[in-house]
């Protein structure tokens, strides 16, 4: 069972950036909430308790992450299991794995941009 809606963002409703709620934006909204990335991360290879995840997030405040994690919890990417712990669910690891193609993706942009300056760089300097 779902806990009461608390405005996580889902395919089909209006979300940051569509109207429609197309699923791409509703994935990106949520995704680009703060902190919501690094719950995934610290969640990726165990389950942990409300305080140990609170301290592998340098310490966010309790709401905040309480607010995350029933946002993640409704968008169905962590669950709890039978000791109380935050863990994540399959499309949660789903969502990690995928992430990291855009890790990848990002790294090259970044290098493509450096390469760009340098190039605007030397030609300015001719």
């Amino acid at each position: 069972m779902t806990a009461a809606p608390s405005g996580a963002p889902r395919p089909g409703r209006p979300v940051r950036g569509s109207s429609s709620g197309r699923p791409l934006m509703a994935a990106l909204d949520l995704f680009g909430r703060r902190w919501v990335l690094r719950v995934i991360w610290e969640l990726r290879e165990e389950a942990l308790g409300f305080r140990p995840l609170q301290a592998r997030c340098d310490g966010m405040s309790s709401s905040v992450l309480h607010q995350r994690l029933t946002e993640l919890q409704e968008s169905l990417l962590v669950e709890r299991d039978a000791a109380g712990a935050y863990r994540l669910t399959k499309l949660g690891d789903d969502a990690r794995d995928e992430l990291r193609g855009l890790v990848r993706w990002s790294e090259r942009w970044a290098s493509a941009l450096e390469e760009d300056a340098r190039d605007e760089d030397a030609a300015g300097e001719r």
